[in-house]
């Protein structure tokens, strides 16, 4: 999938950053944080989209992925405040208190085009699934909300196997059941987040499907622009 973004280089003392924002908003698409249980609410675009954002997180180690979801259309469903989404890789070490002074330097960014490979992140997803199974895998989300932002800090595999996830969500999301009319459909969850200590309910994001309007206009991917004409009937 090619991806339109906006680079940045914002410098904090001796520190520079790249980060990389979508050049335009996912605008039917919105982010609650769990708090314990958070929702992902996304279009087929959306969704698509972040699978995409997920697979360039996963290859660009030294990389932040800002993904301004407060920029859409207000969502009329689910509870608690909107929150935007970043993506850092573990090995950068950055800290949520950081990110406020470093969004307030993201001012003039640099148009870039870069292409995913859906084949290499595939490989990437099966080998985090392989790893999963051993009994000291450590590779799961951590997350942080702060700033009106929902950090997750992973590495390579765990974003990609993220990725597929929301690839499959994208697919599956305009066949449910009555999504046509406007419903909202339950597709799954993020890959298990990290759980604070002192247990309680697991923290959860769940991700769901919902057409934009007008519904009426409403087709799958894939299928006809228009309804085909009915036979006439016969005389």
């Amino acid at each position: 999938m090619r991806l339109r973004l906006r680079e940045f280089r914002p410098r904090t003392g001796p520190h520079e950053y790249r980060i990389i924002q979508p050049r335009h908003t996912l605008r039917h698409t919105s982010l609650r944080a769990p708090d314990p249980v958070g929702m992902l609410l996304g279009d087929h675009d959306g969704l698509d989209r972040l699978a995409a954002l997920f697979a360039f997180a996963a290859r660009s180690p030294h990389t932040i992925v800002h993904v301004p979801l407060r920029d859409g259309v207000p969502p009329d469903e689910g509870v608690g405040e909107p929150v935007d989404l970043l993506l850092v890789h573990e090995s950068l070490g950055l800290r949520p208190s950081r990110w406020p002074d470093l969004r307030r330097r993201l001012r003039q960014g640099t148009p870039l085009t870069v292409r995913t490979d859906e084949a290499r992140t595939a490989r990437d997803a099966a080998a985090w699934t392989e790893r999963r199974d051993r009994a000291d895998f450590r590779g799961d989300l951590r997350h942080a909300t702060h700033a009106r932002t929902f950090f997750l800090f992973g590495h390579r595999h765990v974003f990609a196997g993220t990725a597929t996830r929301f690839a499959d969500a994208a697919g599956r999301g305009p066949y449910q059941k009555r999504v046509g009319e406007g419903r909202m459909a339950y597709l799954g969850s993020f890959l298990p987040l990290v759980d604070a200590p002192g247990g309680g309910h697991p923290a959860e994001v769940m991700v769901c499907f919902k057409a934009r309007p007008p519904y009426a206009h409403f087709r799958p991917p894939g299928a006809p622009a228009s309804r085909p004409r009915r036979p006439a009937a016969a005389s």
